[in-house]
């Protein structure tokens, strides 16, 4: 589970982009984070990969109030998350395969694992047949395939997508949007940021709403719009 309680964010510059907001999100649950640009999302996502504290009030996940953790504890944090950008962030000279046991080397696994758990993953992406290909031989969409084999080959309790079908044409937006819903029925949260509404709408799933800093709307299942 993900607890925020009010929770506020104030920069050193003064800016405040979040101001007492409270949330939680149930283990397995698909959410998206929307919201125009500088409403907030970003920093909400910052906080919960501990890439910034809150100023005010409590993160929680898995149970871990993750303000109190010290430098030491973030990497195990970050352990139980996968992340995926908007810009792929994969590595240009390392293969397919590589970049993605790259993900299990740097969590210190053991060789007969990353063996044993890559080609799951790439399978599951659709992508065994490209294992050897580099990211420059690769489609936009495949390139995304592979930042999500990534980010889930560590068998994260949630995955966080930031903007995921930004550089992708609608159609490949779409895959990656089917391939997150058959993740997610398998029993990963996910929480997506995005401003494609045409996605939200489409996919009809619990749609958090930030504006302001402020969670303007909470809906179960409602409609990228502000009504249900």
């Amino acid at each position: 589970m993900i607890i925020f309680s009010n929770v506020s964010k104030i920069y050193d510059n003064g800016t405040k982009a979040l101001d007492n907001i409270s949330f939680f999100i149930e283990r397995g649950e698909f959410v998206f984070i929307v919201g125009p640009s500088g409403a907030g999302k970003s920093t909400l996502i910052k906080l919960l990969m501990h890439e910034e504290t809150a100023t005010s009030g409590e993160v929680i996940i898995n149970s871990v109030n993750v303000n109190a953790l010290s430098q030491n504890q973030i990497p195990y944090l970050r352990r139980n998350m996968g992340v995926v950008f908007q810009d792929f962030r994969l590595l240009p000279k390392k293969t397919v395969y590589e970049n993605v046991s790259f993900a299990m080397e740097i969590i210190g696994a053991s060789r007969r694992e990353i063996r044993r758990q890559v080609p799951v993953v790439l399978s599951m992406v659709g992508l065994s047949h490209k294992a050897k290909c580099y990211p420059n031989q690769l489609s936009g969409g495949e390139q995304q395939r592979v930042a999500l084999a990534r980010a889930l080959v560590n068998n994260p309790s949630f995955l966080i997508a930031d903007e995921p079908t930004g550089n992708l044409n609608p159609k490949t937006a779409m895959e990656i949007m089917e391939l997150l819903n058959e993740i997610n029925k398998r029993g990963t949260t996910v929480i997506m940021a995005t401003h494609a509404k045409d996605i939200v709408d489409q996919m009809k799933k619990r749609v958090i709403a930030i504006e302001d800093g402020v969670v303007a709307r909470d809906e179960a299942r409602g409609v990228y719009g502000y009504e249900n």
